[in-house]
């Protein structure tokens, strides 16, 4: 009987522990990200995608579904974790789908990843590359990854450590956790949030926006083993790669809410027509998935 107690004692300190987990890391985000307050944070209700980072921190996430959904749309910010200010504007992305814009034609499906290398963005100071010293940005499996990754590593970085791809494909992690969420979620087009260069970039199919908010296309070409080139080029999903102005300033709230209506509506333009309702095949993660009724 005692045994039994001790149990159940257990489980429900695992329970709270579990329950109070994003509550204490969104102290820590909003002591690291420009513009995210721990309200904003906990008002994202953050779900563990049950995925670890190398030292063993978790990569938090949301979906909101509206309903009826045909568009999903992946929305990937910190991958380098010096970039604090792409960790920001998605915790607000978040904010904003929550109360969806009344014109937007088609339903969408987000699901959103604040910061993928939360190790990088943790460091002190912040770093580019996770834990091992990867560029995760550099570390997707693009062909002939093996022979163009290292070429381009030493002779166009000139073996610059921040830019290291790593010693294969897929070697960290983060890197396996994301393409292992483009392969089940099926986005329609992923989203990309990157700094300084303060313009957009795009690869894939599709036409690509010519602006979002302020920040104008300027697409600068392809890396071996990017994001990008993997998902745009090879996997054939449009991945719109936004380079925010500042790594550690966010825009304002009005540029920041621009950049989410152009992308709102070039996203239903460009890639809502003629999507059949069977496209909606993935589910939302996490009990605090909640589906937004479109007005």
């Amino acid at each position: 009987m005692l045994f039994q107690f001790i149990k159940v004692v257990w489980f429900a300190m695992f329970c709270i522990a579990a329950y109070a987990a994003p509550a204490r890391y969104c102290v820590d985000y909003s002591r690291t990200i420009p513009n995210v307050k721990p309200a904003l944070c906990e008002q994202a209700q953050l779900v563990d995608m049950q995925a670890r980072s190398v030292l063993g921190r978790p990569i938090w996430g949301r979906d909101i579904a509206a309903a009826d959904a045909r568009l999903r749309v992946l929305v990937v910010g910190g991958i380098h974790g010096d970039e604090m200010s792409s960790a920001s504007l998605v915790f607000h992305w978040i904010g904003m789908a929550l109360t969806p814009l009344s014109d937007t034609p088609d339903p969408i499906h987000w699901r959103f990843i604040p910061a993928l290398n939360p190790d990088g963005l943790f460091s002190r100071p912040a770093k580019r590359v996770n834990a091992h010293g990867v560029d995760l940005n550099r570390n997707f499996p693009t062909p002939n990854w093996a022979r163009d990754a290292r070429i381009y590593w030493e002779k166009r970085t000139r073996r610059d450590p921040r830019r290291w791809p790593g010693s294969k494909p897929l070697s960290e992690p983060e890197s396996r956790f994301l393409l292992a969420q483009m392969d089940s979620f099926k986005p329609n087009l992923i989203v990309s949030v990157h700094a300084p260069f303060g313009l957009l970039d795009f690869d894939g199919p599709s036409v690509p926006p010519s602006k979002l908010g302020r920040l104008y296309l300027d697409q600068v070409g392809i890396y071996p083993g990017s994001l990008g080139n993997y998902g745009g080029i090879h996997k054939r999903i449009p991945v719109v790669t936004i380079e925010l102005p500042s790594a550690s300033r966010t825009p304002t709230e009005a540029e920041i809410r621009q950049i989410w209506i152009d992308l709102l509506r070039w996203t239903s333009e460009r890639l809502g027509v003629g999507l059949s309702a069977q496209a909606n095949v993935s589910e939302c993660v996490g009990p605090e998935c909640r589906k937004v009724e479109q007005p």
